[in-house]
């Protein structure tokens, strides 16, 4: 039995094609856990961690996948996440649940754009982190720069623990500045860690580096501040407990170099995680809400408490729904009763698993620290799981808007049945997965965070379901919202049906930092409790609708100051119809306007198609945030609509003649220009 002390939950996160996938199979394999390396792209069997279909085809990470492994005398629950923003909600609740990370950057491109996500992702969770620059046997790696960007573009304190042997193609291994020994990688697979003494050559460089490295962990230790003005020996063991005491405090990021598709370094990055990273026990306290007493409260992490759990991601299994759940206190036992707090429904745990990337494997109990999948349990993402008798809520997971819609029409009847089946399976594993019907044209309409996050689900309706469907082209999803305060008093008298009906609202909308949020100010007399509930889903009609062209309303809030009610006349249809036509009327007044998604666009060019790129972009409407020079490469950063990136990868290979690339990620939403918001269908 491990130790809670000597347990680590860690994901890998990084921009997209930095290696994260190829560092876990480097992990899985040195750890003893599979026994033959696979690669993500030119491999038939592909990487252990992409057991998708789709992810060993497309040479990418979809879904975040977890497994356990062993290093020496400490258990590894290891979440492999995404590097694609359109699947940014995996790496945001892997984020949420795990105590440590390792951030993965490129040795060539160094910070790059979902670099800067997986960084704020981070900081939000107050997750420790180790960072880990790869790719050193690449043309124009450098190391140093990357740490240098680390600093300036993250606002991080990176301590560079290693200093590289070699460069670029003749990269060989790193010297260890903490116990000053070279480590090279021998064996057919880099499975022979050899520890010598240092090049003479790199001895000087490499006691600078270490003096560095000490003067500035000593800032958190007297005791070594003391033993470096005496000039005494430091002990490694006093080095190696300051840097963990300064990362889990958030004050370093320890640095770590290496190559993984080379073999090399990745026996050290796991040395650092048993080092450096947080056990269960050693993370800051999570805090929870009491929901008889709305209260909050910390949990403490102890086997013998009450069992709190968050259900954070959801899978279709071929025995039925499994929820990966992290257990932040007590035990959970195969056959307890639990509550979902949100829903207030009871739950049996028939069967407990410890995930095992696409296999399962039986558990009786799991303890406090763990992630293990419930199989088989009633909930949603974002769910908090107790002991019956404790009613907690644990925070959510943040769930971006949707900013993409694509409306699609069945083929056939039972396509009709099978694509509705599908995507209530595919909304329930992703929260920023929105599906809808068009009243108008009867179509279905699906949402999600860009073109990849759509067709990835779009594939795997016809794989996984079997059901075929036309799909129109890709259209933006705008919000409407207010700009200023306004006032609504609306009363419904009129005859519905055989029945003539009454219902008065009175209030006021404005604007709000919430996607929506609503406040009862109305006495009793006014408008009685019976009714409240009506009155808030005739709000919720309306903000689904929208007024100015039909999109949802984000950004308001309600408040009902009063109303009237006739005891003969007065229902719940009344008083819906009056709130929502309420709405409506201060919203009309509240000068609405149309918002649309921002992006941050980092385009990677050539110098001498930088002039036409940046051209191209103003005629896209960007605003160009400016640009930065790696090697030969100008790196330009700008905000751009997402409406104007529709074809942008075609004009780009053409501007570049193939050269140049491009990522994107979210920004905001941000009013659409008066000019504009007319020209909308």
């Amino acid at each position: 039995m491990i130790s809670r002390q000597n347990i680590r939950n860690i994901g890998i996160s990084a921009h997209i094609d930095a290696g994260k996938t190829t560092i876990s199979e480097r992990i899985l394999f040195y750890t003893g856990k599979i026994h033959q390396m696979h690669e993500v792209k030119g491999d038939e069997e592909g990487a252990t961690m992409d057991y998708m279909e789709l992810e060993k085809e497309k040479g990418i990470t979809i879904t975040s996948a977890a497994t356990t492994c062993f290093w020496q005398d400490t258990q590894i629950n290891l979440i492999d996440t995404p590097g694609h923003i359109d699947f940014s909600i995996e790496v945001e609740r892997s984020l949420r649940v795990l105590d440590g990370a390792i951030m993965v950057l490129c040795g060539v491109a160094g910070v790059q754009s979902q670099s800067f996500t997986v960084d704020r992702q981070m900081k939000r969770h107050r997750v420790p982190r180790i960072a880990f620059i790869n790719k050193l046997d690449r043309i124009g790696a450098n190391p140093f720069r990357v740490v240098k960007e680390l600093q300036e573009q993250l606002d991080l304190n990176p301590l560079l623990l290693q200093y590289p042997i070699g460069s670029e193609d003749e990269f060989e291994g790193a010297i260890d500045l903490v116990e000053m020994q070279a480590h090279y990688y021998q064996g057919k697979h880099g499975e022979q860690l050899i520890s010598k003494p240092i090049p003479e050559h790199l001895q000087q460089e490499a006691q600078t580096a270490r003096e560095e490295l000490l003067d500035r962990v000593s800032m958190l230790s007297e005791e070594m501040m003391e033993q470096i003005l005496a000039e005494s020996e430091i002990s490694p063991q006093l080095i190696w407990n300051t840097i963990r005491q300064g990362t889990l405090s958030l004050e370093f990021t320890p640095v770590l170099l290496g190559s993984a598709l080379k073999n090399k370094g990745i026996q050290n990055l796991l040395d650092a995680v048993s080092l450096y990273l947080p056990s269960p026990v050693e993370r800051e306290l999570v805090t929870a809400t009491d929901i008889s007493k709305q209260e909050e409260v910390q949990i403490n992490p102890k086997a013998d408490s009450p069992s709190v759990a968050l259900a954070f991601k959801l899978i279709d299994d071929e025995f039925g729904q499994l929820t990966y759940t992290r257990i932040y206190a007590g035990t959970l036992n195969k056959g307890d009763r639990l509550i979902n707090t949100r829903t207030q429904k009871k739950l049996r745990l028939r069967r407990l698993v410890r995930i095992e990337v696409d296999k399962r494997q039986e558990l009786e109990s799991a303890t406090v620290g763990e992630i293990v999948g419930l199989m088989g349990v009633d909930s949603a993402s974002g769910d908090t799981l107790c002991s019956i008798g404790t009613n907690l809520a644990l925070e959510g997971i943040l769930t971006p808007d949707p900013v993409m819609t694509l409306a699609i029409t069945p083929k056939n009847a039972e396509d009709s049945d099978r694509i509705m089946k599908a995507f209530n399976h595919f909304v329930k594993e992703d929260p920023t997965l929105h599906i809808a019907t068009d009243l108008e044209s009867n179509k279905t309409l699906i949402s999600g965070m860009g073109e990849l996050h759509l067709d990835i689900y779009l594939e795997r309706m016809k794989r996984e379901y079997n059901a075929e469907a036309y799909v129109g082209a890709p259209a933006v999803a705008y919000r409407e919202t207010i700009t200023q305060v306004a006032s609504f008093d609306y009363t419904v008298q009129q005859q519905i049906g055989k029945t003539e009906q009454f219902a008065q609202v009175r209030g006021r909308i404005e604007p709000s930092e919430e996607r929506f949020v609503w406040e009862n100010r109305a006495s009793k007399q006014e408008i009685p409790n019976q009714f409240i509930a009506a009155c808030e889903q005739g709000f919720r009609d309306a903000v689904n609708t929208g007024w100015l062209k039909g999109y949802p309303i984000t950004g308001v809030k309600v408040i009902i100051e009063g109303g009237a009610c006739d005891p003969n006349h007065s229902s719940e249809m009344a008083f819906r119809i009056a709130a929502r036509a309420g709405f409506e009327e201060g919203f009309a007044a509240a000068k609405p306007t149309i918002l649309e998604p921002m992006m941050l666009l980092e385009v990677e060019t050539p110098r001498e198609f930088l002039g036409k790129i940046q051209g191209k972009l103003i005629s896209r409407r960007a605003l160009l945030l400016g640009s930065s020079t790696r090697d030969n490469f100008e790196i330009v950063r700008a905000e751009v609509p997402l409406a104007e990136m529709f074809g942008y990868s075609t004009e780009l290979r053409s501007l570049s003649q193939g050269m140049a690339t491009f990522s994107m990620e979210f920004a905001e939403y941000r009013p659409l220009p008066e000019n504009l918001v007319y020209a909308l269908t």
